[in-house]
């Protein structure tokens, strides 16, 4: 079995799936709350390096299934993108640029992939199934232990270095996607579920697309500004 995998919006799979992965996100950060500051770094490592083992398990289990391949694996997804900075943020001399891409980009990529999870070459093997919460759940997770735990800041303009970071990315990408007949970051064909984001046919979505980004991640920025929720 080879599939795209989709997880109806509010089917009870959904809910219960989003749960556990809720209380994975709320258990994590309450043990960084309540440990001390030694421990709180030993925690963040203990995090990278268990989540680079199940990156790496990962892809050695699409090569046994058969299902590695250039146009599905490569990390140029912004999720892929996030989890390839979740492994080698801890080990950067300058960290600030990477911590505020994987903010805006693991918590929005990873919120968006859990309301509307798609597994694609799914192949019926639990792990897929599992690792696709945890990892999107733990972008989520990690650059908000750094923001709470590790005195990481937004700097002001840091939601509009992300976007044009963003984009120059997809600058990139975009011929890849049609070298290696991809679809990195859904530059040439919609996602393969209904989305709320993307309306339209290619490529008038994209537009849309960039629209909804620049106001979410000015967005998030000005939400995590808000007294209540600063570090």
């Amino acid at each position: 079995m080879d599939i795209n995998y989709a997880i109806p919006f509010l089917s009870d799979e959904w809910i219960l799936n989003n749960f556990f992965s809720l209380i994975y996100i709320i258990a994590f950060l309450l043990l960084g709350k309540y440990v001390n500051k030694d421990q709180k770094l030993l925690l963040a490592y203990a995090f990278v390096y268990v989540f680079i083992g199940i990156y790496i398990v990962y892809h050695i289990m699409h090569f046994i299934e058969g299902t590695w391949s250039l146009s599905k694996r490569l990390p140029f997804h912004l999720c892929g993108i996030s989890s390839v900075l979740v492994c080698i943020i801890m080990f950067l001399k300058k960290q600030q640029l990477a911590f505020e891409f994987l903010f805006y980009c693991g918590i929005l990529g990873g919120i968006n992939a859990l309301l509307t999870p798609l597994i694609d070459n799914y192949t019926g093997t639990n792990f897929f199934y599992i690792e696709y919460y945890y990892s999107h759940s733990s972008i989520i997770i990690f650059p908000l232990y750094l923001f709470y735990f590790m005195d990481m800041r937004l700097t002001k303009y840091s939601w509009l270095k992300s976007f044009l970071l963003l984009n120059l990315l997809l600058i990139f990408i975009m011929p890849l996607d049609f070298l290696l007949d991809a679809n990195y970051m859904y530059l040439v064909d919609p996602p393969p579920i209904n989305h709320p984001l993307v309306t339209g046919e290619w490529p008038y979505y994209l537009f849309y697309l960039e629209l909804f980004i620049f106001f979410l991640l000015f967005f998030t920025y000005s939400l995590f500004k808000l007294s209540f929720l600063k570090n």
